[in-house]
């Protein structure tokens, strides 16, 4: 079987990855995220587009070090009223965006990219689509204050595998896809690839 490395540090796609019965080891790309993001929003290009170039850029960076084995690069980028929002750096960070959000809907584009050789293979970008609820202050400032820095690591500050699905009244797309890895269409290429038994 074909060796398969992960090009990302998100322990929530390791876990994806492991709960599915992948074998894999890590070895993350260290990329500018913030820089090449502001270079591709200068260019307007489409935020779902923005998720598949740095998942290209971090597959790639991986593959060109590793050519033999098949690295899987991911990214995932939220989309709320035509702006492109970042990861929180802090918890006030947080709450403002979750502030922002309730009451409206928002979109988070999942992308996934497949490379060997220094070259992309395959690539998959997902959207799902979540409505947040107009919920009170109270209990924003409470989910907040029972959850860890593990939020700021997600880019809408929120977990749907957890009490953060309470703040939500809709949601439209894939379980995974919002998790950060549309992880059906990646085990599908993975069996096609070798580095899964079909």
């Amino acid at each position: 079987m074909s060796t398969l490395i992960l090009a990302s540090a998100s322990a929530g796609r390791a876990r994806m990855l492991h709960d599915a019965g992948v074998p894999f080891e890590v070895v993350p790309a260290r990329v500018d995220e913030e820089a090449m993001k502001e270079s591709l929003l200068a260019e307007k290009m489409p935020h779902e587009n923005i998720a598949d170039a740095l998942a290209e850029l971090k597959a790639v960076k991986i593959s060109n070090a590793h050519p033999q084995a098949m690295v899987l690069g991911a990214d995932q980028v939220l989309s709320f009223q035509g702006q492109l929002v970042s990861k929180s750096v802090d918890m006030m960070a947080a709450r403002a965006l979750l502030g922002r959000l309730r009451g409206h809907s928002h979109d988070l584009y999942s992308a996934a990219v497949l490379a060997k050789g220094g070259r992309p293979v395959w690539r998959q970008v997902s959207k799902a689509t979540l409505w947040m609820r107009g919920v009170s202050d109270a209990l924003l400032d409470g989910y907040l204050a029972q959850s860890d820095d593990d939020l700021l690591g997600r880019v809408g500050c929120y977990g749907i595998e957890d009490r953060g699905l309470q703040l939500f009244e809709r949601i439209e797309g894939d379980y995974f896809t919002i998790l950060g890895l549309p992880l059906l269409p990646v085990l599908n290429v993975l069996r096609q690839h070798g580095v899964l038994a079909v």
